[in-house]
Formats: C-alpha cells, sequence, structure tokens
C-alpha cells in the first residue's frame, strides 16, 4: 500500500516536471521578446516573470516556442519610429502575429522579417501608423490570413507578392494610399481557397483586369473608392460563390451585363458614385438573395424591371440621381416584405404611388423626391410604425398641408421631415388648427421650403424640443420673428430667407443654446440616419455624403423686411459659422460684438441701411472664407488684415465713403501708412462745421460776466453796497502799506 502511493507521489512530480518544461519558453526566444519591449516608448509591458509563455499576449507550443504575438488595442508606440523587424525575426515559429489597433510606425519592407517568419499564418497589422512599401512576397506559404488596413502604406501591389499565397483566404489592405492597377495574378488554381479581397480607399487606377473568376471560393470582393475604370469583366460573373461587390465611388463605366444574374448567391452589390448606363438587367430579380441594392448616382436609365419584385429578401434599394423611369404604380412592393429602406430620388418616375408600399412593415426610410409622382399623405402611412425618414418633395399634386401634419404627427420616430416644393400656395397651418398637436417629438429635421406658404410662424413649432435643422425659406410667410425660437434646446441650423419677415431681430434667438455653448453642442451628439443625406460645397465640387445629420450652424435671414439695429447680444452666438441678414432694412453700426464669433465663415450683411464703419475688431475673424457688406451707407477706411482684403471689390461695393484697398479709392493720410488725411475731407464740409470750442468760450465769459456785473448795473442798493466795499478795501489796503514801511525803516536804520 505504501510502494503503491510513493508510485503515485513519483507519477504526480514527474508530471509536474514534464510539464514545466513543455511550456518553458525558449529562452533565445525569450531574450528576443524583451529586445521587442524595449523598442517600445509606451506603454511598459509587464514581462518580468522568468516564463515568458506566460507573460500578456504570448502563447507557446510544446516544445516553448512562441506561437502567438497578439497585443492589439495595447497602446504600443517605437523609439525611433522603427519597425522592429530585427527582434520579431527570431520568433520563427510564430503562427499568429496581431499587433493591431496600435501606434505602430516605420517599415515592414524588411526581407529578414517576412523570410524568416515561415511558419506564419496571421498576420494582422491594421490601423497602426505604418509607411512604405509591401515587400516583394508573402513572408509564408502556410498563410491565411493578411490585414494591413487603416495604414500609410503606398507604391504598388506587385502580383508576386501572392506567389506562395497557396492558403490565403483573406487579404485586406484598404485605407492605405497604394497606387497602380489592382494584381490580376491573385486569382489562380494555387489560391482557389482565397474568399475575402478588400482594396478599398486607396489611389488603384485603371480596369479591373479579368482573373477573378479563377477564385473558385471568393465571397467577398471590395475596392470602393479608388480611381478604378473601364467596365466590369465578364469573368467576374463566373465566381458564382460571390456574396458582395462593393466598388462604390470609381469612374467604372459600361452597361450591368446580364451575365450578373449567374452570381445567385449575391446578397450586396454597391456600384453607386460611378458612370455606369445602359438599362439594368431584365432578369436581375433571379439574383433572390439580394438584401442590399445600392446603384445611385450612376447614368442608368430605362424602368426598373418587374422581376426585382422577386427579390424577397430585399432590406434595401438605393436607385436614386439616375435617368431611370416608368410607371411606379406597375410596382407591387407587396412581395418586398422585409424592405427597410427606398431610395429611388431624382428619377422620372411618374404614375401614383402604389399603396402596395405600405404592406411594407419594416419600412424605416423613403425617399421619392424630384420626381414626377402623384403623392398625398394617405392614412395608411400610420401603418410604417419604424419610418423614422420621409422625404416626398419636388411631386406632382401633394397638396393639404393641415391634413398632412396632422397625419404624420402619429409616426411617433419620424426624424427627417422634407416635403419641399408642396403644398403650393397653401397657408401654414396655425395654433387653432393644431390645437390638439402632440406629435413630432422625434422630429430632427423639418424642411417646407420653396412651398409658397403663407402666414406666420406657428407656435405648435415651440414643443418641437428635439428639433435641430428648420428649413422655411423661399415662401411668403409674415409677422415677426417669435422670440421663443430662441428657446429649443437643440435648434442650430435656421433658415427663413426669401419671406416675407418684418420687426426686428429679436435678442432672444441670440441665446440658443446650442450656438452659444459648446459644452451644449456636444452632449447633443451624432444621430444615425436611415438614409445618407447629401451636401454640395460648391457648384464644381462632388457632392459629400453623411450618415448622420450633418448641417453647420447657419442662421439665414436675408432676403426679409426686418428692420431695426442688428442686436449686440449676436456676439453671444459663438459657435456660429455664417450669418445672412442681406437684403433687409437693419440700420445703425455694424456691432463690434460680430468679432466674438470666432468660428465665422460667412458674413453677409449687403444690401441693408447700416451706418458707421466697418469694426477694426473684424481683423480677427480668420476663417472667413466669405464676406459682403456691399450696398450700405458705410464709411472709412476697411480694416487692414489678410482676410478682409483678400475679398473682392464688389464685397465693399455701393457704400460710398468706404475707402481702402481691395477697393480702388485709396484712403489718404498723413503720418503713417493707415492714418486718415484730413486735409482731404471734403471742402464743403469744413466750411459748415461749427466752431463749437469758440462759441462754448463766449457762453461761459458772457455768463461769468453778466452773473456778477448784472445785479450791479441793474440794483442801486447793490451798487451802492459794492462801492462803499471797494473803498474800505482801498483804505485798509493803504493803512497796511503804511505800517509795512514803518517797520521795514526801523529794521534798516
Amino acid at each position: 500500500m505504501a510502494n503503491t502511493f510513493l508510485f503515485f507521489l513519483l507519477l504526480i512530480f514527474s508530471s509536474n516536471i514534464i510539464f514545466e518544461n513543455i511550456y518553458a519558453c525558449n529562452q533565445s526566444e525569450r531574450s528576443s521578446l524583451l529586445s521587442f519591449a524595449l523598442t517600445l516608448s509606451s506603454p511598459l509591458l509587464n514581462w518580468t516573470s522568468t516564463d515568458c509563455c506566460n507573460w500578456q499576449g504570448i502563447t507557446c507550443n510544446r516544445d516553448g516556442w512562441v506561437t502567438h504575438l497578439q497585443l492589439h488595442s495595447k497602446g504600443l508606440k517605437l523609439k525611433g519610429g522603427i519597425f522592429p523587424s530585427s527582434s520579431l525575426a527570431n520568433l520563427t515559429h510564430l503562427t499568429h502575429l496581431n499587433l493591431s489597433h496600435n501606434s505602430l510606425s516605420g517599415s515592414p519592407d524588411q526581407t529578414e522579417f517576412f523570410l524568416s517568419l515561415n511558419d506564419l499564418e496571421i498576420l494582422d497589422l491594421s490601423y497602426n501608423l505604418l509607411f512604405g512599401v509591401l515587400p516583394s512576397s508573402l513572408p509564408s506559404s502556410h498563410i491565411r490570413m493578411v490585414d494591413l488596413s487603416s495604414n500609410r502604406l503606398h507604391g504598388a501591389v506587385s502580383s508576386s507578392f501572392f506567389q506562395q499565397a497557396w492558403n490565403l483566404t483573406s487579404f485586406n489592405v484598404s485605407n492605405n494610399t497604394f497606387s497602380g492597377p489592382i494584381p490580376s495574378s491573385i486569382c489562380r488554381p494555387s489560391s482557389s481557397s482565397l474568399r475575402h479581397l478588400d482594396f478599398s480607399f486607396n489611389n488603384f487606377k485603371g480596369s479591373i483586369s479579368s482573373g477573378l473568376g479563377k477564385c473558385s471560393k471568393l465571397q467577398v470582393f471590395r475596392a470602393g473608392r479608388n480611381y478604378l475604370s473601364g467596365s466590369l469583366p465578364e469573368d467576374m460573373f463566373n465566381s458564382t460563390t460571390l456574396e458582395e461587390i462593393s466598388l462604390p465611388l470609381n469612374s467604372l463605366n459600361g452597361a450591368i451585363s446580364d451575365g450578373i444574374t449567374n452570381l445567385t448567391n449575391l446578397t450586396t452589390l454597391d456600384l453607386s458614385y460611378n458612370q455606369l448606363s445602359g438599362v439594368l438587367p431584365l432578369h436581375l430579380g433571379k439574383l433572390s438573395k439580394l438584401k442590399h441594392i445600392l446603384l445611385d448616382f450612376n447614368y442608368l436609365e430605362g424602368s426598373l424591371p418587374l422581376s426585382l419584385m422577386n427579390c424577397t429578401n430585399l432590406v434595401e434599394l438605393r436607385m436614386g440621381t439616375n435617368n431611370l423611369g416608368g410607371d411606379i404604380s406597375m410596382l407591387n412592393f407587396s412581395k418586398l416584405s422585409q424592405l427597410s429602406k427606398l431610395d429611388l430620388r431624382k428619377n422620372n418616375f411618374f404614375g401614383i404611388l402604389p399603396r402596395s408600399i405600405y404592406s411594407c412593415k419594416f419600412l424605416k426610410a423613403i425617399r421619392l423626391n424630384y420626381n414626377n409622382l402623384e403623392v398625398q399623405i394617405e392614412p395608411e402611412i400610420l401603418s410604417l410604425k419604424s419610418l423614422s425618414f420621409l422625404s416626398l418633395g419636388m411631386n406632382k399634386r401633394l397638396t393639404n398641408i393641415k391634413e398632412a401634419m396632422r397625419i404624420l404627427m402619429g409616426c411617433k420616430r419620424l426624424a427627417v421631415l422634407s416635403l419641399l416644393s408642396s403644398f403650393l400656395g397653401e397657408e401654414m397651418p396655425n395654433s387653432v388648427e393644431m390645437a390638439d398637436f402632440y406629435g413630432f417629438q422625434n422630429l430632427l429635421l423639418l424642411d417646407l421650403n420653396s412651398c409658397n406658404l403663407s402666414g406666420i410662424i406657428p407656435s405648435w413649432l415651440s414643443k418641437l424640443k428635439k428639433l435641430q435643422v428648420l428649413d422655411l425659406s423661399h415662401n411668403r410667410i409674415t409677422g415677426s420673428i417669435p422670440s421663443w425660437l430662441g428657446t429649443l434646446p437643440s435648434l442650430y441650423y435656421l433658415n427663413m430667407r426669401f419671406n416675407q419677415l418684418s420687426g426686428e431681430f429679436p435678442k432672444e434667438l441670440c441665446t440658443l443654446p446650442m450656438l452659444v455653448s459648446g459644452q451644449t453642442a456636444a452632449q447633443v451628439g451624432r444621430v444615425y440616419l436611415e438614409l445618407p443625406i447629401y451636401y454640395l460645397p460648391s457648384a464644381d465640387a462632388a457632392f459629400l455624403q453623411y450618415n448622420y445629420l450633418f448641417f453647420a450652424p447657419y442662421i439665414y435671414l436675408g432676403h426679409n423686411c426686418l428692420s431695426g439695429n442688428i442686436p449686440i447680444e449676436i456676439g453671444q452666438l459663438q459657435l456660429l459659422r455664417l450669418l445672412d441678414l442681406s437684403a433687409n432694412n437693419f440700420s445703425g453700426n455694424i456691432p463690434d460684438q460680430i468679432s466674438n464669433l470666432k468660428d465665422m465663415e460667412t458674413l453677409d450683411l449687403s444690401m441693408n441701411h447700416l451706418s458707421g464703419k466697418i469694426p477694426a475688431s473684424f481683423t480677427g475673424l480668420n476663417f472667413l472664407s466669405r464676406f459682403n457688406v456691399s450696398y450700405n451707407n458705410l464709411g472709412g477706411p476697411i480694416p487692414s488684415s489678410t482676410q478682409l482684403q483678400s475679398f473682392n471689390a464688389s464685397a465693399f461695393e455701393g457704400n460710398l465713403k468706404l475707402c481702402g484697398a481691395p477697393l480702388p479709392n485709396k484712403c489718404q493720410t498723413t503720418t503713417g501708412a493707415d492714418a486718415p488725411d484730413t486735409s482731404t475731407q471734403d471742402v464743403d464740409t469744413k466750411k459748415h462745421q461749427i466752431p463749437w470750442l469758440y462759441i462754448s468760450v463766449a457762453l461761459g465769459f458772457i455768463t461769468g460776466f453778466w452773473g456778477v456785473c448784472g445785479p450791479l448795473v441793474l440794483m442801486r442798493k447793490w451798487r451802492y453796497a459794492y462801492y462803499h466795499f471797494l473803498d474800505n478795501v482801498q483804505d485798509s489796503f493803504h493803512v497796511m502799506i503804511a505800517k509795512w514801511m514803518a517797520i521795514m525803516r526801523r529794521k534798516f536804520v
């Protein structure tokens, strides 16, 4: 019995020794890891124990060789910006190297590093600061995944880079600055296991070479936001395993081939922002697994194929800004039970919007603006419980704004409502008509511009506590700007230009919380939109796409009948970037407090009755890109600054007394370059100036003289008393002189 017990103790002891020997790290690799740690400037790695196999991020095999180095998202930074290739190259048994989401810099193009890692299977250096070019080939024939995305790598991706990629399944170099063509020899019979390719967000150019069809297991192909041109290669449609083709924001052209219907596993087709033309494939509906179709911003024409309604898994259908057309009432949306987003804006569709669209119970976003549709707000829209985005403007027959508002306020989740150029000539529903108003409590944007609406700004808008953007421009709205607008806690974009508003600029508007306090603005945060919105920075620029509510802090009140002074309290709107008060009847001076608006980019005060000088403090508005004070009654020199002098003279014209650059009439000076020359002032003005100094001296003398002498002339008793007083003073003075002379004689005798 005792021998048996001793045997078990010996067995346990020996197994512990074997276990420790199996997992004890190799000392040479321990030294290499410590060398790697010494290259880091931060943070300090807690690698202090004897056995490196127990260190954070380290995994060893049974022989004590390091196989996994995984230090992602640790905030690693390197000393001197040199990639630690020499120390890592000694880890010859490494299979997994993950240093992603750090701040590592330097170039990974080190032959010794890549050639030594013969067993490497996973290489993830994404989201760092690496620069330089790629090496000539991958480090290992065993490698399965390479992720170098979100760095600063450049140069071409050579075809030889994939020469040994026999087991490669995923390759991601997105969000770098790679250039040249997309390598044509990625897909070879030897690389049949490749499933994921991502070249997006780079500078690749040229056409997509044929060869993708050789990747018999390819599922995802992404190359968006590059400079690719030409048509889609026909052999791409041989990769029947493809589930995603994402090539937006390129210059691809030509028609979408009927061969695309071979890709029966396709779930995502994103070819937006290209130059594709022609009609859509007639049998597009064969792609029954399609969930996302994004073909907006192209030149597609013809009608939507009826077979599209067979894509019963469709979640997102976006074909806006094309030349598509046809009778939309021919489409039966009832089959698209999963549809969540529908965007057909800026096309040529006509006909009555089919009621079958209300059977899509999961619809969150509908955008059909800029078509020729016959649209009305029907009570059935209330069945779309998740609807948060609705844009129907610039269509036909959208009437009865009062009833439309009553229905829509029942859409509890509605966040974006754009009905521009609708209800033409109707009257804005007032508070009496909306007495039972309780809706729009989640509304962020309300756009009723260009509707030719009359009436006043209704007070029910004051209940929209989440409203951030209000556009009532290009209407016939009258009355004054209500003071309660300044109490809306989330409002930061207000557009009421081209109306008939009168009265003064309310001081309460200068207390808008979102424009006064950066802390308040930061608390509101970005709100994700179900459909992106598009912003055109200038006429010659491309559209910018935003997936959240994006509007700069603007106040547009131009082209109205507003009067009075611009309140000095306007200086409180420190976050304001644009202020347009043009074409009104404002008078008085330009408030110096506007110079407190340090973020101001556009200031338009033109076509008013403003007088005085342009405040010298405007030289501190360093972000001004547009400035206009033309056609006022301003005078004096234009303040000297590189900012104001950079604007065209037209920004100051129509002010007869203004002078100085950029105007042609110079301000003459006496001393110094900027001092005004008084000798050149208007001669007629000098002639008619009143000499107030001399007048005041004369008046003072006359007042003092008659204040003393007047009573002596007019009152005899005062006059006798005054003369008697003088006689007494004279006698006293003679006696005092006589005594003083007698004293002096006695001293000097």
